[in-house]
């Protein structure tokens, strides 16, 4: 997939020519912008800790009722402290973030040398790139950010992933590894759960078909009564609810055994790779059409929760913390109820039995546009030093999760010792503290990486994703039975945007059609005239250009 790199003289001709059409934004003068060339220094002079200090300027986002000082946060206070490194830090509350960082990557005058929390898109990514108010980083990696560089060399598709069809890095990566391929904990978002509770208390054996799981349904909705007098349940019992077409909480998982098995795991593109490597939409294939006549059935017969197709999450999770739930889908049980009267619900068998993993999940948790270095950095090399120390093994974890020795009541770590007498963060318990909130109060977000070897040596692993590694790999894992998923590839900015364009009107009409089709069902004409509009959208040429980037990619693979 990579080509040779683009060497400077290109860069210098685009930026150049983009530098002399920048302005601030009410028609100031132009804020003054390195070129986008590859500045070598004396590795010596951004070595940490500098031997005079310095201040480079930031911009980050921030949870909404957390502290909003970055720097009276206890990572950044440490790491000035390590580094000399003072950061004058622009913080932007996360609500508010889409809107003002489009602002500010407008306005070179208010440009600040890093945007620590971009999380841009590849084509933000591409487009800020041809703008020349960002720089390419691959020359700064190897030079100047050995911890990196180390991820990369050890793990050689991260860099592949990070670098677009011309050979240039425009970003840092987020990296959290938590298993691996089939094992990874990314492999299903939608997990589903059933009351445990309710199936002993009914005498009832775990479904592991869809007619089985049907009369589970049936069982719950027809002993109701009984459900909420032995458990003192308020409210009406609610046999099965979700939140259709939103992320973790579709119901999509339990369509996977109809037809050839591909089900919908993809719920933003609903793309699926078959075992032959050829890129399908995982929305027109048969057993989609079959998983949603039968979802269909289940909501006629009142198994399916009326308010499924509206509800928020927190109406959602109000419903789940006043027990009325049977089955219910999201990430984590924990977030709808409790651990201990639920259990993962398996793959169930209609025509096949299989999971369909989600994609480019086999490499993890991966965020490419983590990071950026604007062209306002005078000194991009004392820049990528310092963000390089964001990727230390002992520094990525508190980044993503939280810290120790904080000054209030809640710590996320303790600093223990490892086998080898060595330190490592060790989760502390939280009590009847939220994780969540917890972690949103001390984390600090950011580029990072954390690999599945850091465990039990630099960090020890979350509960919370200790047990969803387990039942990931116990449950899920010995189901999936594709060979494949779509991997993580940068496309360029044509293709990006036309990808974009297309998918705006098909992911809306398959989303509608969808919602409509559970509650009211659905006609072979009503089949045929969706497949027709899907084709009328530009669906032939989204699959062509999905298809052109995995047979690329497969390609350079074998090489």
């Amino acid at each position: 997939m990579k080509k040779s790199l683009i060497k400077k003289a290109t860069s210098v001709l685009l930026v150049t020519g983009m530098i002399a059409s920048m302005t601030t934004g009410c028609g100031g003068s132009s804020a003054k912008l390195n070129d986008g060339t590859f500045q070598e220094v004396d590795a010596s002079t951004v070595a940490l800790p500098l031997k005079e200090k310095a201040t480079l300027t930031g911009t980050i986002s921030y949870p909404a009722s957390t502290e909003s000082d970055p720097n009276k946060r206890t990572i950044f206070k440490r790491l000035q402290e390590q580094t000399n490194v003072e950061i004058d830090w622009t913080a932007i509350q996360a609500d508010q973030w889409a809107d003002k960082i489009a602002l500010e990557m407008s306005n070179t005058k208010e440009m600040t040398d890093f945007i620590f929390s971009a999380g841009f898109s590849d084509n933000d990514l591409l487009k800020y790139s041809k703008q020349g108010v960002i720089i390419s980083l691959e020359e700064y990696i190897d030079a100047y950010m050995p911890n990196l560089k180390k991820v990369f060399d050890d793990y050689p598709e991260y860099r592949t992933m990070c670098t677009d069809q011309e050979g240039h890095i425009w970003a840092l990566p987020w990296i959290e590894q938590l298993g691996s391929e089939k094992t990874a904990i990314q492999t299903v978002g939608n997990m589903s759960f059933i009351n445990k509770k309710w199936l002993d208390f009914l005498q009832l054996q775990m479904p592991t078909t869809v007619e089985e799981f049907e009369q589970v349904l049936i069982a719950f909705r027809d002993h109701a009564a009984e459900l909420q007098a032995e458990f003192g349940i308020e409210g009406e019992i609610i046999p099965m609810s979700c939140i259709v077409n939103d992320g973790d909480q579709d119901p999509s998982l339990i369509i996977n055994g109809f037809g050839e098995g591909y089900g919908d795991a993809d719920r933003g593109r609903h793309i699926a790779v078959t075992d032959d490597l050829k890129v399908i939409c995982s929305a027109t294939q048969d057993g989609y059409k079959k998983g949603i006549q039968w979802l269909n059935k289940l909501y006629g017969e009142g198994l399916i929760d009326t308010e499924s197709f509206t509800q928020d999450w927190s109406t959602y999770v109000a419903k789940g913390k006043s027990g009325r739930y049977g089955v219910c889908f999201s990430w984590d049980v924990a977030n709808i109820d409790n651990l201990e009267d639920w259990v993962p619900l398996p793959a169930l068998t209609a025509d096949t039995r299989n999971i369909t993993p989600q994609n480019g999940s086999f490499t993890s948790g991966f965020d490419r546009g983590r990071c950026v270095v604007t062209a306002v950095a005078q000194n991009p090399a004392l820049v990528c030093s310092w963000l390089d120390q964001m990727y230390a093994p002992m520094q990525s974890p508190q980044n993503n999760w939280g810290t120790y020795d904080e000054e209030d009541e809640f710590d996320i770590f303790e600093m223990g010792t490892n086998e080898d007498g060595e330190e490592m963060l060790t989760h502390a318990p939280l009590g009847d503290a939220s994780p969540v909130e917890v972690r949103e109060a001390e984390s600090v977000g950011g580029p990072l990486a954390i690999l599945d070897e850091y465990y039990d040596k630099y960090v020890t692993c979350p509960d919370d994703a200790q047990y969803r590694l387990d039942w990931i790999s116990e449950i899920y894992t010995p189901d999936m039975n594709t060979k494949y998923v779509y991997p993580n590839v940068f496309m360029t900015q044509d293709d990006t945007k036309k990808l974009a364009d297309i998918q705006t009107d098909i992911q809306s009409l398959i989303n509608k059609n969808k919602s409509d089709w559970i509650m009211n069902g659905f006609t072979d004409a009503d089949w045929d005239q969706y497949l027709s509009e899907l084709d009328a959208y530009g669906m032939p040429e989204y699959l062509e250009i999905f298809q052109k980037y995995l047979d690329s990619y497969y390609a350079d693979s074998a090489q």
